[in-house]
């Protein structure tokens, strides 16, 4: 694990939680492709508002990501870097985008945690993640819908 911060809190996770000892460093992230937005859903993520994120497949499998698992542990920063919590993947579902409804909206905690709001900052956001590979989204794609729990804060 490359970043300082993220590596701190992982070791301090660690000494609170002895019983994860064995498990493998985390996958360091941030949330979206602005500061704005990253620091604003690290924050709600701490505050356990946001409790899900939704990845486009296309965009996963064009970057040779893998999919999200149940049980993976991740180190979630702002923007800068600066390492917030430590969450565990509690489940994952594959989406058609036109399938996307309230529950999945509430759990991801963003904006008025309206469906309206969902599909709106999705849309913009898969616009930009998947024209900057090459592609566009459409209302068919697939949606990996990630929940999570916050496990440990600074």
């Amino acid at each position: 694990m490359e970043n300082a911060s993220a590596r701190n809190l992982w070791g301090d996770f660690l000494d609170a939680h002895l019983e994860f000892a064995s498990e493998d460093a985390p996958k360091v992230i941030h949330f979206c492709d602005n500061e704005t937005d990253a620091n604003t859903c690290a924050e709600l993520v701490c505050k356990e508002t946001k409790r899900a994120t939704s990845h486009s497949l296309k965009g996963l499998q064009l970057r040779n990501e893998n999919l999200p698992k149940i049980g993976d542990f991740y180190v979630v920063t702002d923007w800068s870097g600066n390492a917030k919590c430590v969450i565990r993947t509690t489940g994952v579902k594959l989406l058609p985008y036109f399938s996307i409804k309230e529950d999945h909206a509430r759990l991801e905690g963003e904006g008025d945690k309206s469906l309206d709001y969902w599909k709106k900052s999705h849309w913009d956001y898969y616009t930009r993640e998947l024209g900057g590979l090459g592609a566009s989204p459409k209302e068919s794609m697939i949606v990996v819908f990630e929940e999570f729990e916050m496990l440990y804060k600074k």
